[in-house]
């Protein structure tokens, strides 16, 4: 015999979890967020403490032992200029790595825009793309360390 009161003592969907309308979206923002919030506070770190002065940060490991820029080699005086609003310094110091953050403002930005909508942020790179943003790199590299690109040097 099926007991009426047994279904009152059922737990509810309608918690947290199921939030609907303004609540759910500010709710799902919050990954976005804390990641906004990292990213803000490294770029607050590196404008505070000058990696420009020796001392600060541990030398890049492959240019101390070997002498060649990797394409990190100036990432972090880069994002000194970028903090201080001087952006031919941050371009001087790594010009890959200032394209690397519009690209993660771009990305954070359709990330959030998507997330508050409801739909996740799905990232489909063809193996074509991937393969050149490789070759870039690798290219960027290379000539940052021959004669002719010392205007890539950091």
């Amino acid at each position: 015999m099926h007991d009426v009161n047994a279904d009152s003592h059922r737990v509810s969907d309608s918690g947290p979890a199921t939030r609907s309308g303004a609540g759910a979206a500010l709710g799902r923002l919050a990954v976005p967020a804390g990641v906004l919030a990292a990213v803000v506070g490294a770029f607050a770190y590196v404008g505070a403490v000058d990696p420009n002065e020796p001392g600060h940060y541990p030398a890049c490991p492959l240019l101390q032992y070997t002498g060649i820029y990797c394409p990190g080699c100036g990432g972090l005086r880069s994002a000194h200029a970028v903090v201080h609003g001087d952006f031919a310094a941050a371009l001087q110091d790594n010009a890959l790595a200032v394209v690397g953050y519009l690209v993660f403002a771009v990305v954070w930005t359709v990330w959030v825009v998507r997330t508050a909508r409801g739909r996740p942020l799905r990232i489909d790179l063809p193996t074509a793309r991937l393969w050149a943003a490789g070759a870039l790199l690798l290219a960027f590299t290379v000539v940052r360390n021959l004669p002719f690109g010392g205007w890539l040097h950091p």
